[in-house]
Order: structure tokens, then sequence, then C-alpha cells
């Protein structure tokens, strides 16, 4: 009998939902941007993750269509473990990340001394593969 690879992919996911973050009156997500790392932009609102944001999880599905901008709520997965694309810096095993370039997450930097409100990065990073993606714990 062989070793069962273990899937960690969306194991006990906790899931919100938010309003999704507009400008100039057009939705920031559309379909396109589901699967990807998203950052919380304003009370209760979401948009696509900034280079260097802080990450606040996956965004899982979004009400409605492209064209329903104003109307639309996206789920976001704000716990347990999920899979995200990653770009450079490539995190490390057992680090946390940050927002990277284009949908994607990176290594966090080292910080001196963590900003006022705390340190914005989050998660721990599970596996790492290749340059493609990982597998963080959004704790």
């Amino acid at each position: 009998m062989s070793v069962r690879i273990q899937n960690l992919d969306a194991v006990a996911p906790v899931m919100a939902t938010f309003s999704v973050k507009q400008t100039a009156s057009i939705d920031d997500l559309k379909d396109a941007n589901i699967g990807e790392p998203v950052e919380l932009t304003a009370n209760g609102e979401v948009g696509p993750i900034s280079n260097g944001g802080q990450l606040l999880g996956k965004l899982i599905s979004l009400t409605l269509e492209d064209g329903d901008d104003g109307q639309r709520v996206a789920t976001v997965q704000v716990g347990g473990i999920c899979r995200l694309a990653i770009s450079a810096t490539i995190p490390t095993f057992g680090n946390s990340v940050v927002g990277g370039t284009a949908g994607t997450v990176k290594q966090a930097p080292t910080v001196a001394s963590d900003p006022a409100g705390g340190n914005i990065a989050r998660g721990t990073v599970l596996d790492v593969n290749g340059a493609t993606d990982c597998i963080i714990l959004l704790n």
C-alpha cells in the first residue's frame, strides 16, 4: 500500500463576504480574479492585492455577473489553508507573505520594527511549488 499524498488545499476554510471596491463606478474585481489574493481596501470592501499589500485572503466567488458593477458581493477565504500564485521574491517554507505582482503573493520583507498597527505580513507558508504557487495557512 502506498502513502496517500496529502491535499491541503481548502482545509478548514473560513469564508466571509465583502463589498467590491470600485474605481470610477466600475468594480475592481471581475470573474477573472477568482482564485487570486485580495486585500481589504476600505470598510467592508475588497480589491485586488497591491504589490506589498496586506493579504486578506483568496477570492472564492463573486455574485451576479461582470457587468453588474456596484451590486456584486465577494466571498473571500479568510482562514484555513489555500493555494495562491507566487512571484519574486519566492516565499520560503515557514515564512509569511505580502502582495506580489499581478494577482500573486511574495515573501514578506524583513521588518526592522513593526509599523503602527503591526506587521502587514500574513500567513504561514506550508509548501512551495517551484516558482508557480504556494500552500499557505491563513492564520
